[in-house]
């Protein structure tokens, strides 16, 4: 059975996404089935983080050469403090009283929320629909579409908009208290 190595303090871990190539070196590859393993930086080697990247090294040919785009793994523990923080938000955002389309009153939606604040941060792409009006759509924040650096700078401009249009009487460091005694119950 395969068993996690230990982790160094400086150690990090990497996801990689491979192709295999020719043993030749030739900079010619051929795409097959794509696989995704994480590997953990230790000293100056890359070591499997789980069993499914044990797995995965296992079965490869001894001398088989594989291309591999690298990508940092984004913390998921800051992942779960972005949505703490949005969830919160949400909880004490109240829309304007009264509104309706088409006869049918409107509620709040924690998706479009989380959406508008991302687009009130910064993290948006201009698009047009069918009747040539101009939309702004929400970035992914998936883990594949953004790396650490530009979830951090998201996090950072959503708690400013929370802060400038929300939780008005909030300061930076009482918004961050709150959050992390709301991570500390989870």
């Amino acid at each position: 059975m395969w068993r996690p190595p230990h982790a160094a303090p400086s150690s990090e871990s990497l996801l990689i996404s491979g192709k295999r190539c020719q043993r030749d070196g030739a900079p010619r590859c051929r795409s097959t089935a794509l696989t995704e393993i994480v590997l953990m930086k230790m000293a100056n080697i890359l070591v499997p983080h789980d069993e499914a990247a044990a797995d995965f090294i296992q079965k490869m040919k001894a001398g088989a050469l594989m291309h591999a785009d690298f990508k940092k793994v984004r913390n998921y523990q800051f992942h779960k403090k972005y949505f703490a923080l949005v969830t919160f938000a949400f909880d004490q955002w109240e829309p304007r009283g009264g509104l309706t389309y088409q006869g049918q009153p409107v509620a709040k939606n924690k998706e479009r929320f989380r959406k508008d604040l991302a687009i009130l941060a910064g993290f948006f792409e201009s698009t047009v629909n069918l009747k040539g009006e101009v939309r702004l759509e929400a970035k992914s924040i998936s883990f594949a579409q953004m790396d650490e650096i530009q979830f951090e700078a998201l996090y950072s401009a959503t708690i400013d908009v929370i802060l400038s249009r929300i939780l008005t009487k909030y300061t930076r460091q009482d918004l961050d208290n709150v959050i992390n005694q709301l991570l500390a119950f989870t």
